[in-house]
């Protein structure tokens, strides 16, 4: 690939996100410049994730929750008992037709409909917290990220690792030289949600051991709309397979597997760390892929251009049973999770709450530098403050937009099943018939992101 194509790439990116970051920053002073406003938030999806959500934003005095959605009856009455004056909506279709009294939406569905229910609040001109991944392909990523851009307001993906101060000692870290020029990151995970034998399934602690899609229906739960939960996905009758989370991650259909879960928690370190923008070529290895199951184990290889004074890197990802070499020859403490980045001068490895220099005998008079990624009220608060004009977000859609793109380029390497380029300015892969894994091709009617 050129450079001159390279370096359009990068200042597509770049371009995006300090856009976002401006207009942002000017939105939210302007809608929210007292102290003592109340910040009018809608709730889109308030089980699970999303009822953790619902009660930490709401637990602050300034959040007045004015909305709950749910296809879900179950918890939409429990989070409808904490907030009796809320309006209630199992379809959030409905919720953006009704009322225009909110100022900001969080959204907490499953990932198949992240796109579809942040999008139209985006175009509202309301302030947006969505669950992680941000969308369900590619396509989405750069449609939802160019929509905050031309919104103008307060994003957040919900990374809520990144609001913590183990990461922002690493970035010091890497981004101060303490290991020297790094060229090669590598990011494991043991977990390995997707396709695998019974065996494998129980010593992961998953559940589910199918090998192919169900034939046979179920009555779906009765407190559960099935056809709303599908959204914009062909319809296939409900199945104990796919409900309730997190049987559903497996599927292609519904979510992208260990990748896009977790991958937007462990890769996030290197790429901010490292301030990866849009891979040059993506290849990814593991068993032959199947139609519509993610594979639990698999790794891939991103290669990205050289960035500013930083130089050309590689960064590795390893799922399930695939780990990195240094990691099974044991040159490295055996962290069941992790992202090692090996500079000329030494490596750091991290995982969620700590992090170690190596070897450790080399830095063991290592004065770290001072600090200068600012610490954080925690992520959901920073939102919030945001909103409220204080401060900015660590994970706007500026950055989390492109961070999920190359999430996804993985899985699309590895269902293509050879190396690709990324033309991210065009969103194309050359010579490869990638397009169909790129985006949803033929979403049900009556449900669109235009």
């Amino acid at each position: 690939m050129s450079q001159s194509k390279s370096t359009s790439r990068r200042t597509f990116l770049t371009q995006t996100a300090a856009a976002t970051t401006c207009i942002a920053a000017a939105s939210s002073r302007r809608l929210f410049a007292a102290a003592n406003d109340r910040l009018n938030v809608a709730f889109i999806g308030v089980g699970g994730r999303g009822g953790v959500n619902l009660k930490t934003i709401a637990g602050d005095a300034s959040v007045n929750v004015v909305a709950l959605c749910d296809v879900n009856r179950k918890n939409l009455e429990k989070a409808a008992q904490n907030h009796p004056k809320a309006r209630t909506y199992e379809d959030f279709r409905l919720l953006y037709d009704d009322t225009n009294d909110y100022d900001a939406v969080v959204v907490s569905t499953s990932e198949h409909t992240h796109a579809y229910a942040t999008m139209p609040a985006l175009k509202l001109g309301k302030h947006v917290y969505c669950e992680k991944p941000l969308t369900h392909n590619v396509y989405e990523a750069r449609a939802i990220t160019k929509a905050a851009a031309d919104a103008g307001v307060v994003t957040q993906m919900g990374t809520q690792i990144h609001a913590g101060s183990n990461y922002h000692r690493v970035v010091e870290l890497v981004q101060s030289g303490a290991i020297g020029k790094v060229r090669e990151v590598h990011t494991w995970v043991g977990r390995a949600w997707g396709l695998q034998s019974p065996a494998d399934a129980k010593a992961n602690g998953d559940t589910v051991s199918v090998q192919q899609r169900p034939t046979e229906a179920m009555t779906p739960p009765d407190f559960l709309n099935w056809d709303l939960w599908l959204g914009p996905a062909q319809y296939r009758p409900f199945h104990e397979v796919y409900f309730p989370g997190p049987k559903w991650y497996r599927w292609w259909d519904f979510g992208n597997g260990t990748m896009s879960d977790l991958g937007s928690h462990w890769n996030d370190l290197a790429y901010w760390a490292m301030k990866f923008d849009a891979p040059k070529t993506i290849e990814a290895f593991g068993d032959d892929p199947h139609p519509e199951i993610a594979p639990a184990s698999m790794s891939a290889v991103y290669h990205y251009d050289a960035r500013g004074n930083l130089p050309a890197a590689k960064h590795f990802w390893y799922q399930g049973t695939h780990k990195p070499e240094i990691w099974k020859s044991k040159g490295i403490p055996q962290w069941n999770s992790g992202t090692l980045f090996v500079g000329d001068k030494g490596m750091l490895l991290s995982d969620y709450g700590k992090h170690l220099l190596l070897p450790e005998d080399e830095f063991k008079d290592f004065e770290p530098p001072t600090p200068f990624v600012p610490d954080s009220p925690g992520h959901h608060q920073q939102w919030i403050d945001a909103c409220r004009g204080e401060g900015q977000t660590g994970s706007p859609f500026s950055y989390a937009g492109p961070l999920t793109e190359a999430n996804h380029l993985g899985n699309v390497a590895f269902r293509v099943g050879r190396a690709i380029d990324w033309d991210a300015a065009s969103m194309k892969v050359p010579h490869a018939d990638a397009d169909r894994f790129l985006r949803r091709i033929d979403p049900r009617d009556g449900w669109s992101l235009s």
